[in-house]
């Protein structure tokens, strides 16, 4: 018509919709808190012939102000929004505002009931704008309440199987902005759709949308774009996701009134694409060695793999997955046995998913070295001193991660050292030195029934290296050392 028409919603086989139409008032509705325009809503039929009565919905409206509304799919609740209105009179703020409340109402016995409004209206703020979850689980809508980090931002609730209400949420980033975010609209696709003048546009408000994760929201914000999006104001969008039609309202100048209503057909579906890289490096998960050619995969919930790949000399592999949705990410290789790890819906933010192995089958038994089984770095000591260096930690933690996964394993630690200096020094040193790392052990958690230590001093050397022997300081480093010898 030639005043505002705006605000369109489903209601059974056609619409309903805002207007100021029988008001005679040609004033643009300006979508504020505080609008001067009374507005009442109405329904038409969407029948072949695009030709339908308009008619008024009575039971909603009253002497003040209707507008944008929701219903549920069976037609038999309507969520909508008025202003404060108590026992026929209006209420005002102490700013004299009128504020905007979410009313509901319920068919029922072939009657409408009368309109309750919701928990959470205030006679402080303004709620407004209701849209409903696929599910009909949630609602969302617009305020201004205390949480808002903006002019407006968009909150949704929860809606008990009672009927009762949750607390109200704000959705914080990267919806809302410290601008004014209003009419929301959840597709069937779980798209949240809904006008801001805070994202970046094409003027006054545009239309954007967002794609609803299971632990939050995509990390773009896509404003849907020309032709739908202008210069001027854009919005109070929805659309069927079966026949990709859908009804927004626009102020732009070629419309016949106020703010107009348009209908449009959805030719290229919104992009919500969302990569997620992953990387990370597979090893040992007792000697910490990088395994090189393992396979990883990203296994779908359906358990379809999506991608594979083999990791490179250092042990590294790189993956991506659609973080629209969730997936496993599996490491394998020969020898192994296969580790996974999930990766729920997320904003595609880059993962890092290290895999360490552990072996099928460890072959030990009585008298073997343990260090040597697992592939570790030999223990070794400074010249003269038994106390446990940073690198011999590093090496004795991974025996104690051997210790931990075989309960029944005993260990003896033999101790050594160089040729140089005394026989009894060497041998009361090396005994030191098998006393310091058994020390270590337990002080770790491993039980002192399943330890014990000697000292061999220069008795078991590893070289050359004897009494008179000339050799580097790098030589006599490798006497030095101890070693994890299976005892049961």
């Amino acid at each position: 018509s030639e005043y505002s028409d705006f605000a369109p919603s489903f209601y059974k086989q056609g619409l309903i919709f805002s207007s100021d139409r029988d008001t005679g008032n040609v004033a643009r509705y300006r979508h504020t808190w505080n609008a001067k325009d009374f507005l009442d809503i109405y329904k038409v039929n969407l029948d072949s012939s695009r030709v339908s009565a308009v008619t008024k919905m009575d039971v909603l409206n009253t002497r003040l102000h209707e507008s944008s509304s929701v219903s549920t799919k069976d037609g038999k609740t309507i969520y909508f929004t008025r202003n404060n209105y108590v026992d026929g009179k209006i209420k005002r703020d102490i700013a004299g505002v009128i504020r905007l409340k979410i009313y509901k109402t319920v068919w029922k016995d072939s009657i409408w009931s009368e309109p309750e409004q919701l928990p959470f209206n205030s006679d402080n703020y303004s709620v407004a704008h209701p849209a409903l979850s696929p599910d009909e689980k949630t609602l969302y809508f617009t305020s201004d309440m205390d949480q808002s980090i903006g002019e407006s931002d968009i909150f949704k609730v929860s809606i008990n199987e009672n009927g009762s209400f949750g607390t109200p949420k704000n959705l914080g980033y990267p919806v809302n902005t410290e601008s004014r975010e209003t009419f929301p609209f959840v597709s069937e696709e779980n798209i949240l759709y809904f006008s801001s003048e805070g994202h970046p546009g094409l003027g006054g408000l545009d239309i954007f949308a967002i794609k609803i994760l299971d632990n939050g929201y995509s990390e773009k914000v896509l404003n849907v774009g020309e032709t739908v999006n202008s210069s001027w104001d854009d919005f109070s969008y929805i659309i069927n996701d079966s026949t990709r039609r859908g009804y927004f309202a626009s102020n732009r100048p070629e419309g016949l009134g106020a703010d107009d209503i348009y209908e449009f057909l959805e030719l290229v579906p919104l992009n919500f694409e969302c990569i997620q890289p992953i990387t990370g490096t597979v090893r040992d998960k007792i000697t910490n060695e990088v395994l090189v050619g393992a396979t990883v995969k990203i296994i779908n919930e359906q358990n379809e793999e999506e991608q594979t790949t083999i990791t490179d000399e250092n042990g590294n592999y790189i993956l991506s997955c659609d973080c629209n949705k969730g997936n496993f990410v599996r490491a394998q290789t020969q020898g192994y046995l296969p580790a996974e790890e999930y990766l729920p819906s997320s904003t595609g933010k880059p993962q890092i998913v290290d895999f360490y192995l552990e072996r099928e089958i460890i072959k030990a038994g009585f008298g073997d070295d343990l260090a040597k089984l697992l592939q570790l770095s030999t223990i070794y000591f400074d010249f003269g001193k038994y106390n446990i260096r940073p690198d011999a930690e590093v090496e004795i933690q991974k025996v104690i991660v051997a210790m931990e996964k075989y309960p029944s394993l005993k260990i003896k630690a033999n101790s050594h050292t160089d040729s140089r200096g005394k026989d009894s020094f060497n041998l009361w040193l090396s005994q030191k030195r098998a006393e310091a790392t058994v020390a270590y052990m337990i002080s770790q958690g491993i039980q002192a029934d399943r330890l014990k230590g000697e000292g061999y001093g220069e008795t078991r050397l590893v070289n050359q290296c004897d009494d008179g022997v000339r050799c580097s300081s790098e030589e006599h480093q490798l006497n030095r050392r101890s070693e994890f010898i299976i005892l049961e």
